[in-house]
């Protein structure tokens, strides 16, 4: 074993060391010993121990680790600080910002045990209320994880929407007569996005080509076929497929839907299209109505586009208020009226629903009885002032271990409506999830289900549910889904939408926002939406102010 990971394995003991505060003058000597390993200009391997022993800053204790490291290839003091540490907070250690003490805070009184809920507790604005950090600290640590998150090659859309369109931008303008269009899993609005797609429809196809091969649009230009490749600075891989402008929209279509989609439309077709003016030409001569890029995921519409029957699916001009928000009563930013002016006269929307968190999430300030019963006071007040615009009473409802809500009934009652959402114990198996999840539903006050399998995405899985059976007691007991905006979450998964849609269940666009910034998200919510075909007469935040206000009073009586 060579001396640069022996002296990584040394550090990672000192570190775990620090993490479970074990004796200061152990882990400072381990440390150096680390240090001293790595800048030693002779292998440690194959030392006996009597001659490590003698090496400056070693010693005999740190020399019986050493050989046992190299005899059995792990130390058995090692091993049970591992065991006694999540793997995702052995994770934390690594990145760049955060040491083993501030990783213990971030565990111990944060309660987050992995680098997604770490990146998603710095987007909630929650890592400022600890001890020892601030909100430059939560940034620089929010841009690291970012860092590694891209580094496995897998981008969230919402990661890459502005890179992506400001190089078609630049190519646009290095071609100002030729045709361009994304394809791919970006044109098909997916949640993740693993490379790039860019189809060029040029009236010369060498000279383009050539262009590009010798542009420096991207990083590591390579040619394969009549395809440029390359990446984007943050890593992302772009292909570039070139072609003549009258092969452009066939190669669009090609290019965009994904290989079971194109194969459903194209064995529909009796003639071979070479050059169509249009995806539209294609899909009439499949016998299909025209399919929007996010429904092109396999089969799914097909029958719909067969029949005429598509949906007209929604958009972001549709909705007509925001629930699910944060303000500084638990975990925001902002105040309830900064949130409900930055609603009403930016966003141009009606209304404002208030979900802070509820008592048992203390690490957000979840909200005591006697804060519930303030902050009703407050929106009364707000609600005499605002003219034309309604903030509604909500909360963000634990469901708790058997399934319950963390409220009595004689509080419940009080709020305009309920997200009802698991924040604890993730690690339910399928069978106890899901029963959790049902119990809850059946709740007479539970209105909507929150961010229903709590993933994070590129970061954490969701826990195991039977969707099915999730989906259809929401159903019997007239419970709105979340469609959580965030673009960590966005769960409901879009892959489900369908299925709810066909059992009558109502969805709703939560932006679940921390911050005056975080009601954008619900462009991503949208988007998500759009994929799992969600109209606006199925989407409760599409309601107006009075027709909500009517359906919160149906679902309380």
């Amino acid at each position: 074993m060579e001396n640069k990971p022996i002296a990584r394995t040394l550090r990672l003991l000192s570190q775990l060391m620090e993490l479970h505060e074990v004796n200061p003058f152990k882990i400072r000597s381990i440390a150096n010993a680390a240090f001293k390993v790595d800048k030693l200009p002779f292998p440690v391997a194959g030392k006996s121990f009597e001659e490590l022993e003698k090496v400056d800053g070693i010693g005999k204790s740190i020399a019986a680790k050493i050989i046992e490291l190299q005899d059995t290839g792990t130390m058995v003091e090692l091993q049970e600080l591992l065991t006694a540490t999540p793997e995702g907070v052995v994770e934390m250690m690594g990145i760049k910002g955060i040491g083993p003490k501030k990783v213990a805070i971030i565990w111990h009184d944060l309660g987050i045990e992995n680098t997604g809920e770490l990146y998603y507790a710095c987007n909630e604005n929650r890592l400022i209320e600890a001890k020892g950090f601030g909100l430059k600290t939560q940034e620089e640590i929010s841009k690291a994880i970012e860092f590694r998150m891209a580094s496995n090659g897998k981008f969230l859309y919402a990661q890459i929407e502005k890179e992506a369109n400001d190089l078609l931008d630049q190519l646009k303008s290095l071609f100002p007569g030729a045709l361009f269009e994304f394809g791919g899993e970006f044109r098909r609005l997916c949640e993740i996005v693993n490379e790039l797609v860019i189809v060029l429809g040029s009236r010369d196809q060498t000279i383009a080509f050539d262009s590009l091969l010798k542009s420096e649009i991207l990083n590591n230009i390579t040619a394969n076929g009549n395809h440029i490749n390359g990446e984007m600075p943050n890593g992302l891989l772009v292909d570039i497929v070139c072609v003549e402008k009258r092969d452009f929209y066939k190669e669009l279509f090609l290019q965009t839907g994904n290989d079971e989609h194109v194969e459903a439309v194209i064995s529909r077709i009796a003639d071979v299209i070479d050059q169509p003016e249009s995806e539209e030409m294609i899909y009439t001569k499949s016998g299909l109505e025209f399919m929007k890029p996010e429904l092109r995921e396999g089969d799914t519409f097909i029958a719909r586009a067969r029949d005429n029957a598509l949906p007209q699916l929604i958009s972001y001009n549709d909705l007509k208020g925001t629930l699910h928000n944060h303000s500084t009563w638990s975990d925001g930013v902002n105040t309830i009226e900064e949130m409900a002016l930055y609603c009403r006269d930016t966003l141009k929307l009606e209304y404002l629903g208030m979900c802070d968190h509820s008592k048992s999430a203390f690490y957000a300030k979840g909200l005591s009885i006697e804060r519930v019963l303030q902050q009703h006071e407050e929106i009364d007040h707000l609600n005499k002032k605002l003219d034309g615009f309604k903030i509604f009473k909500g909360i963000e409802s634990d469901i708790l271990n058997d399934g319950s809500l963390d409220y009595p009934d004689e509080i419940l009652k009080k709020f305009d409506f309920i997200v009802a959402s698991v924040h604890s114990n993730l690690k339910m198996d399928e069978e106890k999830a899901t029963t959790r999840l049902i119990k809850a539903i059946e709740n007479p006050f539970t209105t909507i289900l929150g961010h229903p399998t709590g993933r994070l995405l590129l970061s954490r899985k969701g826990y195991p549910i039977d969707y099915k059976k999730v989906i259809d007691a929401c159903a019997a007991n007239k419970v709105v889904i979340e469609i959580n905006a965030n673009p960590l979450r966005l769960d409901l998964d879009w892959r489900w939408h369908q299925y709810a849609l066909d059992k009558g269940v109502m969805l709703s666009i939560n932006p679940d926002a921390h911050r005056n910034e975080g009601f954008l998200d619900m462009h991503y919510g949208v988007i998500v939406a759009r994929k799992g075909g969600l109209y606006k007469e199925k989407c409760l935040n599409a309601l107006s102010l009075q027709e909500i206000q009517q359906y919160f009073n149906n679902k309380k009586g």
